[in-house]
């Protein structure tokens, strides 16, 4: 990645959830012997940042929402598996709280982005490089990086 790369919040925050998912999934495999839950955790919960990437090289601006409402989804069944844990006590503590908050935060920007989206709100558009034409998706709140086309 160059010094240029601008900052991308929800491919950030999706991609440092998904470290977390990752980490929490092995410790609950090692400990806890959960293999079932476990895995649907992990796949859901990794499937977030799977899909911002996606969209992020979406060929247009209704792909890019449908990528976008992909990642929602897995993120709200994200937000389920981590609730039965927490309901069934396979696990407890502090932090399955803090996945839940984390989730239901990283949620939250997607819908904003969605919304942004869909309703067509006017954002601004970074300068072209003269001879080089671009795909890009500049969404309030949310900035994601320039393709080549």
């Amino acid at each position: 990645m160059g010094k240029d790369r601008r900052k991308n919040v929800i491919q950030d925050k999706s991609f440092a959830f998904a470290v977390r998912i990752v980490a929490f999934c092995r410790n609950l495999q090692m400990e806890q012997k959960e293999f079932v839950l476990s895995k649907q955790l992990l796949r859901s919960g990794t499937s977030i940042g799977a899909n911002v990437e996606e969209a992020i090289g979406a060929q247009s601006r209704k792909d890019f929402a449908a990528k976008m409402s992909i990642a929602a989804k897995e993120a709200r069944e994200t937000i389920y598996w981590l609730r039965l844990l927490q309901a069934a006590k396979v696990l407890e503590g502090s932090s399955l709280d803090d996945l839940v908050s984390e989730c239901r935060e990283v949620l939250t920007i997607l819908n904003s982005i969605i919304l942004t989206t869909r309703t067509g709100v006017k954002t601004e558009r970074a300068p072209s490089s003269p001879n080089i034409q671009h795909s890009e998706f500049s969404i309030q709140n949310s900035v994601t990086r320039r393709r080549e086309i």
